[in-house]
C-alpha cells in the first residue's frame, strides 16, 4: 500500500475523575458498537484522563480503504452521541477520532500478528535492562507476546509489558529503473 493521509477530527466534550482499568473494556465495547454500523473497526482507544481536562483518542480503520476526514467526522458524530447517552466518562474531556496513519498504533495481539516482519517502536511499562524504549523488526507475534530483533540482540516481551507500540513507516525511495 502506498502513502495514505492521516486525518484527525476533534470535538470538545465534558472534569474527569479516575477510572479503573476494568471500565476501559466497557467503553471500548460501547464505542466499537457505535462505529461498526458505519463499516469501521475500532482499532484502539487511548485515555489520558486528568483533573480539569482529558483526552479520549480513538483510532478507526476500514477493511477495504483508507480512512478519510469525512469518515472521522461521521464516526465522531456517532461516538459523541453514544458517549452523551451512556456517559461512561465523568468530567471534561476532548474527543479525537483519527485514522491509524502511517505510524499505525498496535493495540491487540492480532495487530502485532498482522505486521510480523515490519519495523516497530515501542515503550514498556517498566524498564527492561535499564531501558523502556525499543525499536526493531517484529519477528514473532503469538498469543503470549512478541519477539523483537534489535539488530544485535533479540528481546521477548509479553503483551502486558508493552505500554505503547507503533509501526515505523518506511520512507525509502524505490530504486530507479535500470539502476
Amino acid at each position: 500500500m502506498g502513502l495514505v493521509p492521516i486525518f484527525l477530527f476533534q470535538t470538545q466534550g465534558f472534569t474527569i475523575s479516575a477510572m479503573s482499568d476494568s471500565e476501559i473494556p466497557d467503553i471500548e465495547q460501547l464505542l466499537s458498537a457505535a462505529v461498526s454500523p458505519l463499516g469501521f473497526e475500532l482499532l484502539g482507544l487511548e485515555l489520558n484522563l486528568s483533573r480539569g481536562s482529558g483526552l479520549v483518542r480513538l483510532y478507526i480503520d476500514h477493511p477495504e480503504r483508507p480512512i478519510t476526514v469525512e469518515d472521522c467526522a461521521q464516526a465522531s458524530h456517532e461516538i459523541s452521541a453514544a458517549l452523551d447517552l451512556h456517559d461512561p466518562i465523568p468530567g471534561k474531556y476532548r474527543l479525537e477520532v483519527s485514522s491509524p496513519g502511517l505510524d499505525r498504533p498496535l493495540f491487540k495481539p492480532a495487530h502485532f500478528q498482522r505486521f510480523v516482519g515490519s519495523r516497530i517502536k515501542l515503550s514498556t511499562l517498566l524498564p527492561i535492562g535499564g531501558r523502556r524504549r525499543f525499536a526493531g523488526v517484529l519477528e514473532v507475534a503469538d498469543e503470549d507476546g512478541i519477539e523483537l530483533n534489535l539488530d544485535t540482540t533479540k528481546e521477548r516481551l509479553s503483551y502486558s509489558m508493552i505500554e505503547k507500540a507503533r509501526l515505523v513507516p518506511d520512507f525509502a525511495k524505490p530504486a530507479k529503473p535500470g539502476s
